[in-house]
């Protein structure tokens, strides 16, 4: 993905953001409610990534029809769905936007779904450090043994990171 320019933003109708709220709650849970907001906008990019400012702040993305918290979202407002622990080992190259292999898996929230968006985050302090797309459920995943199991799409520094408002 190119680097991210915002076009145009605009606050989102009442009814708009209860809509929003629901389809994250489909993918977080009750957690959804963490990004409740008075005003919601919509950051316009040009791209096929849409991101929400709650608050002010992007702490929402959509992409590829899904919406889920943005790295800076999960920072922010902390939630404990979709997770996945890696070891310390691996973090040097999950900042730096690598994709998880199951060595370095930790655990698994067993909420996690083949196909869907998940936090990957260190097991030392619990802090998300990238997004990603889990290419196994939550127990097909703990039961590989090798190979390729997240596919990151957002980390720290990345052009989602750095969208300038």
């Amino acid at each position: 993905m190119g680097k991210i320019i915002a076009k145009r933003r605009h606050p989102i109708r009442k009814s708009q953001v209860a809509e929003l709220i629901e389809s994250l709650n489909e993918e977080i849970g009750a957690s959804a409610e963490l990004f409740t907001a008075k005003t919601i906008e919509v950051l316009e990019t040009g791209t096929q990534l849409h991101i929400y400012l709650v608050d002010k702040e992007p702490l929402l993305l959509e992409k590829d029809g899904v919406l889920f918290p943005s790295l800076k979202g999960a920072l922010a407002r902390p939630f404990p769905e979709r997770r996945i622990v890696v070891d310390m080992g691996a973090v040097s190259f999950v900042i730096n936007g690598a994709d998880i292999m199951r060595p370095g898996v930790k655990s698994v929230s067993p909420d996690v779904k083949a196909g869907r968006p998940v936090q990957i985050v260190d097991e030392r302090h619990g802090k998300p450090l990238a997004l990603g797309i889990a290419l196994f459920d939550a127990e097909d995943l703990m039961a590989q043994e090798k190979g390729k199991v997240i596919k990151t799409f957002h980390h720290v520094g990345d052009e989602i990171w750095t969208v300038e408002l």
